[in-house]
């Protein structure tokens, strides 16, 4: 087992996300400041973890670079779903179906030498046959240091270990699994007279995506997916795929709403929606920003009571929403 030296790297900044997976961010978020879990109670935060002998940036940079995906607040104490990728020195993405993926992840500010979980990552295609991702379901015990320790080999080779660090938040402004959904107002068809070109950027909408108000299904105690994103404004290939992916879900699952967002202000102009910016950036709704959003595509599952029971940023995969849905359906 080679081991390369490390080369810790921030948690993926949104821009480098989007350029690589097609992900957008609203200029600000001013929604509600939760914690992890259904009190929104901020959690514990670990000391600072100093200057540790091992995750130190190392003189020589590796030939393979991990890369976790997320935004600032996005990761906290708690459950989380952990997304990351490998890159080479020119961020050329390195991650595919015969690439193993085991992440161990210490907690730097109580213990640099003793993992809190080890977990292998599953992969999955964020466009298919060019660019792929891991998913990895964790539970971390609290707010601040970490280290993340990838193992990965290709094809049964000699496997590589990796390293970086990364900031696990107390409080975050994103809608937690376990809390109750906010009631928000989303526009539908009927509010649009029929004419979805008007709300909706997809260039082949989903009449079903567009028959009841978020806040209409929370009322009537109604199980419901809501999927921000915009096809329009997406910086690559992401956010349209997202809405096609989903639609098959609105068939096999027909005692379920399904609701479609978009997530920054637009206004129709010449019969074309166009964007409302903000200091040259696109500006998010107050949706958006009551959802604590702080990037999209997302995709959220909620149950009768209201509660949100599935997160998913950027992508997912078919198990997973399947999954979700049948719990609430």
């Amino acid at each position: 087992m080679s081991r390369l030296p490390h080369h810790p790297r921030p948690v993926i900044v949104l821009a480098h996300a989007a350029a690589l997976f097609g992900g957008c961010s609203p200029t600000t978020s001013t929604g509600p400041t939760l914690g992890p879990g259904a009190s929104g109670t901020a959690c514990q935060t670990a000391p600072k973890a100093g200057s540790l002998s091992g995750w130190q940036t190392p003189a020589t940079p590796p030939p393979i670079y991990p890369l976790l995906i997320a935004n600032p607040g996005e990761l906290t104490c708690g459950a989380n779903r952990l997304l990351f990728t490998f890159l080479d020195a020119s961020n050329n993405v390195l991650s595919k179906p015969d690439r193993t993926a085991k992440v161990a992840l210490y907690d730097l500010g109580r213990d640099p030498t003793k993992p809190v979980v080890t977990v292998s990552g599953t992969f999955i295609w964020a466009i298919e046959n060019e660019r792929g991702i891991y998913v990895a379901n964790v539970e971390l015990p609290e707010a601040g240091t970490y280290g993340a320790e990838f193992t990965t080999s290709v094809g049964g080779g000699t496997p590589s270990i990796v390293r970086t660090t990364f900031s696990v938040d107390a409080t975050t402004s994103l809608v937690q699994i376990g809390q109750r959904a906010p009631s928000t107002k989303t526009p539908t068809g009927a509010d649009a007279g029929g004419n979805l070109a008007s709300i909706s950027t997809d260039g082949a909408p989903d009449p079903a995506l567009y028959k009841t108000s978020e806040d209409q299904a929370l009322a009537s105690h109604q199980p419901f997916l809501i999927v921000f994103a915009t096809p329009k404004f997406c910086t690559s290939a992401q956010c349209g795929p997202t809405l096609d992916r989903i639609k098959p879900f609105v068939t096999k699952f027909p005692t379920v709403d399904f609701i479609h967002v978009e997530p920054y202000e637009l206004k129709l102009e010449n019969g074309s929606l166009q964007a409302v910016m903000t200091n040259k950036a696109l500006t998010p709704t107050a949706i958006t920003n009551t959802w604590g959003l702080a990037s999209e595509p997302w995709v959220f599952v909620v149950d009768r009571q209201g509660i949100v029971r599935g997160s998913f940023g950027l992508i997912f995969s078919d198990a997973e929403l399947t999954a979700a849905l049948e719990a609430v359906k």
